[in-house]
């Protein structure tokens, strides 16, 4: 695979992930928030 093909696909996978983040964020209970906003911060995936 070549190496654009690879930041591309890195590039969509991390943005997936960051839209299914914040649509648990989102539904979640206030506890549960809590838990996932820790998660994304120590990924750094909200900025």
């Amino acid at each position: 695979m070549s190496r654009l093909a690879k930041v591309l696909r890195d590039h969509r996978e991390f943005n997936r992930n960051r839209r299914a983040l914040s649509r648990a964020i989102e539904n979640a209970s206030p506890a549960m928030r809590d838990e996932l906003l820790v998660i994304a911060q120590r990924q750094d995936i909200l900025r």
